[in-house]
């Protein structure tokens, strides 16, 4: 038998989430793979491989040579890639391996597809792909007048909010394959469901002067009254906790490589950067800081950088529950 995977032989939809199953198998491995099929614009792609190694394959040397990559393609183009990282097993012979990537909010219609490269130590990479499907999703827009102070906020290019700026966007782009923290699916950050704007909001802002600029809204809006808990979506680790000019007193936390979770316009903080917190912990009380209309809180996930809509991440999305 040649040393490569063999075609799908097994898809499973599991009708209480919204997970499928893909197995694939060679002489040297069996890949069984749960997985996200779904591609929507705003959310992402996680897959759980499991690797167990044939008894008559050769033990590797270590699990660090088992590498793989997702990658989400247009037509034949790459827009977004990642590496897995390991996790925890209690099987000598069995690797367990994690990935997520993010899916544009700024997605089109087109031909996408999900490929998974897989490799060893001891053989070539194998590529194969992923069973999805697209489903596009349309997103509001809105105007948003500002008064002086908030036009002044908006519009500040000093060089204090460049350096907050960058120094926010260095910790969103760094992924630590070692930092897993928590592998459970969220929770809101408030009991509030009154919601005032959602991640991928279409926004035109007037300013003061007349002038208008357009951006997307990258997180989800609670509309609640200053001095309102604000708790951990998940366990992880306070990387930023800090007063920003145009989110406020603002928290972000890292939960798995390259994911984080990002709470905006606080009052004050209980957390300070270095601690580890655990699934719905008090990170500290909302306000108005910041460039806000009104007290609110800004609830937002960063995965490898690009915003996710939250509420992707209050499903099974690491498939933890099926393991």
């Amino acid at each position: 038998m040649k040393k490569t995977l063999l075609a799908l032989f097994c898809l499973f939809q599991f009708s209480f989430i919204f997970a499928v199953n893909a197995k694939y198998e060679s002489e040297d491995y069996n890949l069984n793979l749960d997985y996200n099929d779904v591609i929507t614009p705003g959310d992402a792609i996680f897959v759980r491989m499991t690797i167990t190694q044939q008894k008559n394959h050769k033990k590797a040397k270590s699990e660090s040579e088992k590498k793989a990559t997702l990658q989400l393609l247009q037509d034949k183009k790459v827009i977004e890639s990642a590496p897995f990282y390991n996790l925890k097993s209690k099987k000598s012979n069995v690797t367990e391996m994690l990935c997520g990537i993010p899916v544009s909010l700024w997605l089109k219609d087109g031909n996408y597809s999900i490929k998974v490269i897989f490799s060893d130590s001891d053989n070539e990479p194998k590529e194969f792909f992923l069973p999805s499907k697209l489903e596009m999703k349309t997103f509001p827009e809105e105007k948003i007048p500002l008064d002086a102070k908030n036009t002044s906020i908006k519009t500040d290019s000093s060089p204090e909010r460049a350096a907050q700026i960058e120094k926010l966007n260095n910790i969103l782009f760094t992924t630590m394959p070692s930092d897993i923290y928590s592998l459970k699916k969220f929770t809101t950050p408030t009991e509030s469901q009154r919601y005032t704007a959602y991640c991928g909001d279409r926004r035109t802002y007037v300013y003061s002067n007349g002038k208008t600029s357009t951006s997307l809204h990258y997180g989800n809006d609670y509309g609640i009254p200053t001095g309102t808990n604000v708790r951990s979506c998940a366990a992880g680790k306070v990387v930023l906790a800090e007063s920003r000019i145009s989110t406020g007193w603002s928290v972000v936390v890292e939960h798995l490589p390259g994911l984080y979770s990002l709470y905006y316009h606080m009052n004050e903080l209980s957390v300070k950067e270095g601690d580890m917190v655990s699934q719905g912990q008090l990170l500290g009380k909302s306000g108005a800081t910041g460039l806000a209309t009104g007290p609110h809180l800004h609830w937002e996930i960063r995965l490898n950088g690009s915003a996710v809509r939250p509420e992707f991440f209050l499903k099974d999305f690491t498939f933890e529950d099926l393991q």
